[in-house]
């Protein structure tokens, strides 16, 4: 039932606290049946209340289920979103002509299973779902195929623009992993436990809910239009489009979702940005925490590749075969652009790189960093750096010397 279909049954207008109350409720559901974390609960609660206001938005959310493993609950928490959603539509598989024409019909939550093997489907439906979930992230967003009339091809354009959730195992294409929120499920352990989820037993204890919502919504929609809520500075610019509706979700149920909301948004728009993170930036990224670490303003080329190196979970030990090297180190970092430079060490001509090079890469591209920077920096280290480096540099050189010798 939509929600402006409720609100002429019911016309009770909730109060702000009210909505608070409401998320409390859906948290409480969340947490019987399926394994999340906190911040996974905050921001699937919110998410839920906003699929029956998503009229009110420029831009929907989608939710991205994922996990490295079968069995891991992403089904499940889709079976409980079912009754909590507006106006579900739960498929594992359609065609590519109904998911754009009931999209454009009914304004449907999709809560679609099984994306990694709808992916790897035929062509068509794979890339009529990629387009459809491109273009349906924003209220302009349009699906154009050509169809026939009388006989007649026509190019029309679909509204594909609806909230979506979509499960499968490991990430979803870029495009549409950057415009959700990331949910990774883990498979539990046997010290965790949830309840069974039975819907029989689970329909007339969540559909209220779901109703509460929805009337809520109707008394609210105007309000949420021109909300404008403070965003998180750590954000990116696309998480601060995605987070905004359901911040302005949290502003008004207040009781402490503000904070908890702002708090879900970091945390896991970070950890999304980590997951996916291509090469060069997760390069750029280990390349700042070295240079944090060691609180050098500068670096030996050869040291700052065995530092790289040496890190256990990264994949610099191990390029298609062969370690990092020199020139690879630079190839990668040349279009930031970064580039290597040369200094003096006493009698010694080192080759290296700055840290002040890094600055501009490091706001753009890494999560959380500062704007850039700008400071003096002497031609000649101090004194003290001097050693420290030197000392790095005969250590690290030898080292990286040694894992690279086979490579250059």
């Amino acid at each position: 039932m939509r929600a402006e279909e409720i609100a002429a049954t019911k016309p009770r207008q909730p109060t702000t606290s009210d909505l608070a109350d409401l998320l409390e409720k859906v948290v409480r559901t969340l947490r019987r049946f399926v394994l999340l974390t906190e911040h996974q609960t905050t921001a699937i609660a919110l998410w839920i209340a906003h699929t029956h206001a998503f009229e009110a938005a420029e831009c929907t959310p989608y939710l991205s289920i994922t996990s490295v493993e079968k069995q891991s609950g992403k089904t499940r928490l889709l079976e409980v979103l079912e009754f909590l959603v507006a106006y579900a539509w739960f498929t594992a598989r359609t065609s590519a002509a109904a998911l754009k024409n009931k999209i454009e019909a009914v304004r449907p939550t999709v809560l679609l299973d099984e994306s990694d093997t709808a992916f790897k489907s035929d062509k068509e439906y794979s890339e009529a779902l990629r387009g459809v979930l491109n273009a349906g992230y924003r209220r302009r967003g349009r699906l154009s195929n050509s169809i026939k009339v009388n006989g007649n091809w026509v190019n029309k354009d679909f509204s594909v623009f609806s909230p979506k959730a979509i499960a499968g195992i490991g990430q979803l294409p870029d495009t549409v992993q950057d415009r959700s929120i990331s949910i990774v499920m883990r498979r539990a352990a046997p010290s965790e436990k949830v309840e069974a989820f039975r819907e029989r037993d689970a329909r007339p204890e969540l559909e209220p809910i779901k109703a509460e919502l929805a009337e809520w919504a109707v008394s609210h929609i105007d309000a949420l239009e021109v909300a404008r809520p403070g965003m998180p500075r750590e954000l990116s610019d696309r998480a601060m489009d995605t987070w905004e509706p359901l911040m302005a979700i949290a502003d008004s149920a207040g009781e402490g979702w503000p904070r908890r909301a702002r708090e879900a948004a970091v945390a896991l728009a970070s950890q999304s940005a980590t997951d996916a993170d291509s090469l060069r930036v997760r390069l750029l990224r280990d390349i700042k925490d070295i240079f944090e670490n060691t609180g050098f303003n500068r670096i030996p080329t050869p040291a700052l590749v065995a530092a790289l190196v040496d890190i256990d979970v990264a994949p610099w030990g191990d390029l298609k075969g062969k370690p990092l090297d020199n020139r690879f180190l630079a190839r990668m970092l040349r279009n930031y652009p970064v580039k290597p430079t040369i200094w003096k060490e006493g009698d010694r001509t080192v080759p290296g790189y700055r840290k002040d090079d890094f600055l501009d890469a490091w706001s753009r591209y890494v999560v959380g960093s500062e704007t850039v920077e700008t400071h003096e920096t002497n031609d000649e280290p101090e004194s003290d750096q001097v050693s420290l480096v030197s000392d790095v540099s005969d250590k690290s050189a030898d080292k990286g010397q040694r894992m690279v010798e086979g490579v250059l």
